[in-house]
């Protein structure tokens, strides 16, 4: 039987919603692996609209899940309707709507609030022992809900390769176990079942980033 893995989404476009390039590399090396993506987003608004040519919020006003469709090719379901008993497996894509959609952290960093709907899926899939796949920003959601994991957002020293890594130092602050890595490498919490990568958290090579979610979803369906 082919493992089904729940994929959840934050819209789409890295600015925010989805990292359009991390979700379809998800997308991709899954169904490389054989597995059966099937993919979720929360029907809620998005935090704000962005125009990606200036990189300014507009006056806009969009759904989550409506944004979301537009990188699932319109097969995709409200996040609310999610039963963990029937799936294998969850990955959470990155993207700036993870620190905006699907929590607080983009304006409250440490100190942010997690969606409920969202929060409910990480426990019940953690409580469940099956494993949770995170890249790029989405770990930070890890490190508030279940102190002392160990997750990757690259590494913890900010320079030009990489310009998110105070992110590091939250996460730390937060009570979990940050490991640096390289970006074409995932980081196994064996513990948690956690399996994270860096992916755009790392000024690289676009293949690179391909590779190391690669990495992150072969870790994933291993567990699963």
């Amino acid at each position: 039987m082919a493992k089904r893995v729940a994929v959840v989404l934050a819209g789409c476009g890295v600015f925010d919603g989805s990292e359009i390039h991390e979700a379809s590399a998800v997308l991709v090396h899954l169904s490389r692996e054989g597995a059966q993506a099937e993919v979720y987003a929360p029907n809620i608004p998005q935090m704000h609209v962005v125009d990606h040519v200036k990189g300014q919020p507009t006056p806009e006003q969009r759904n989550v899940l409506v944004e979301s469709a537009r990188i699932a090719r319109g097969n995709i379901k409200d996040l609310a309707t999610l039963d963990v008993k029937g799936l294998d497996a969850l990955i959470i894509p990155g993207g700036f709507g993870v620190a905006k959609n699907l929590s607080t952290w983009a304006t409250q960093g440490k100190n942010c609030s997690i969606s409920k709907e969202v929060e409910g899926v990480l426990r019940a899939f953690h409580a469940a022992h099956k494993p949770i796949g995170l890249c790029c920003i989405s770990p930070v959601l890890a490190a508030k809900i279940f102190p002392g994991c160990e997750v990757t957002v690259g590494h913890d020293t900010e320079c030009e390769q990489w310009p998110y890594a105070k992110t590091a130092e939250a996460m730390k602050e937060l009570g979990c176990r940050h490991v640096n890595s390289q970006v074409t490498e995932a980081h196994v919490d064996a513990k948690n079942r956690l399996v994270s990568t860096s992916a755009f958290m790392c000024n690289a090579p676009i293949h690179q980033v391909h590779d190391g979610i690669g990495s992150m979803v072969r870790e994933v369906l291993r567990l699963a």
